[in-house]
């Protein structure tokens, strides 16, 4: 278990790089375009990137062999490089400057994202892997906290602060995890030579199809939130930006401390059955939030939805890991990242647009809508998650 919380730290130093560009750039674009649609799709522009990227280094780090690992490469290349282009972001000089920080540090990111989730999986038995995701997203929680509350502190003393913290953190964090972390000596999931190569074709049968658009479905609401939310904020209750962002601080920390509870939620009653009713709790909460304007209220539910959304993003990743075989890991890795990816290209843009037709408070209804969709998806999956399952040339798969 200590294994565990040392790898939190990768996936820590991910959700506070997210967290803080998807809070405060926003507001370096708004300085350049009106459009919340624009300002939408240039949210999203490194996405189309990471798109490709992160299936196929996933697929590649499964094959991968070197002295330091199969994941451990791409984490020594890519969150240096990361830590350099977060650092430029607020430095940026015009629009095509910001714009070329943005992707570069986000092409950064894909380089060990996938390879750093799958970390989790590789080091962990199976029967142990949902807890052991609750504890890395209680670590990725805390980091979305320090964003929200302490970033906003920093970036109301000056607006580079909050990325100079994040590329520290990202430096340490390898630090920890390749100090501390020997995937040769740690792993439970060798992979013998001459193992047939994994295809991300062969990986996609029905089970996994619908379980990628339910997971594409419910990002897209919350992508679509999280990227907009500070506007939505700023433009329709009349907040301050900095206001608007620690109100995201409420979601976190509740997303925090129900993360690890929500984990032996999923290993007792079954990972589906979990998801399902962490979708119900967040499509109430966002339907909602429309008809709300007072901010106690406004981050009272902001709580509720992040207990509801620990419910759904601890248990969806050892949930498509375990309907695949162990030596698919980073492969699946790869096509659920693919899944939220596509959600983030989709969501800001579209709900974007849809603000500039009918006004920010039509953001929370759109959201509310993909949940409903996802809802359906999942309940047309037959894997619970929870039985046994076999499959031909593999290993029993305890959901």
């Amino acid at each position: 278990m200590k294994r565990t919380w040392l790898l939190g730290f990768g996936f820590f130093s991910i959700s506070i790089t997210w967290a803080l560009y998807n809070a405060f750039v926003p507001f370096f674009l708004d300085s350049f375009v009106s459009s919340a649609a624009l300002i939408g799709f240039m949210m999203t522009i490194d996405n189309y990137f990471a798109l490709f990227l992160q299936p196929w280094i996933g697929n590649r780090s499964d094959k991968t062999s070197t002295r330091f690992g199969r994941r451990m490469p791409y984490l020594l290349i890519g969150m240096p490089l990361a830590a350099v282009f977060v650092v430029l972001i607020p430095f940026h000089t015009s629009f095509f400057t910001l714009v070329l920080f943005m992707v570069l540090m986000n092409l950064s990111m894909s380089l060990y994202r996938s390879p750093t989730i799958a970390l989790m999986p590789d080091l962990t038995p199976e029967n142990k892997r949902t807890k052991a995701n609750g504890i890395i997203n209680f670590m990725g929680g805390i980091g979305g906290i320090l964003a929200f509350g302490a970033g906003s502190a920093l970036y109301d003393r000056h607006r580079s602060l909050p990325f100079l913290a994040a590329a520290a953190i990202t430096l340490l964090s390898l630090f920890i995890l390749f100090r501390f972390i020997r995937e040769k000596r740690d792993s439970v999931v060798p992979i013998a030579e001459g193992t047939p190569r994994i295809r991300l074709r062969g990986e996609l049968d029905r089970t996994t199809v619908l379980l990628l658009l339910a997971i594409f479905c419910w990002f897209v609401s919350y992508q679509g939130v999280e990227a907009l939310f500070t506007l939505y904020g700023k433009h329709h209750l009349g907040l301050s930006e900095d206001a608007a962002a620690f109100s995201l601080t409420f979601f976190s920390l509740f997303f925090v401390l129900f993360a690890i509870p929500s984990g032996w939620l999923g290993n007792r009653f079954g990972k589906k059955t979990v998801i399902l009713i962490g979708i119900g709790g967040l499509f109430a909460v966002f339907a909602a939030v429309p008809f709300v304007e007072a901010l106690v209220a406004l981050r009272v539910l902001l709580a509720l939805g992040g207990i509801f959304w620990a419910c759904i993003n601890i248990n969806s990743y050892p949930f498509v890991v375990s309907t695949g075989e162990e030596r698919s890991i980073g492969t699946r890795t790869g096509l659920y990242y693919l899944a939220s990816s596509l959600a983030a290209i989709t969501s800001p843009p579209l709900l974007g647009l849809v603000i500039d037709r009918f006004g920010y408070g039509s953001l929370f209804v759109c959201a509310a809508g993909g949940l409903a969709l996802a809802f359906l998806f999942l309940l047309l999956v037959k894997h619970a998650g929870k039985t046994a399952t076999v499959r031909p040339g593999s290993a029993t798969l305890r959901g």
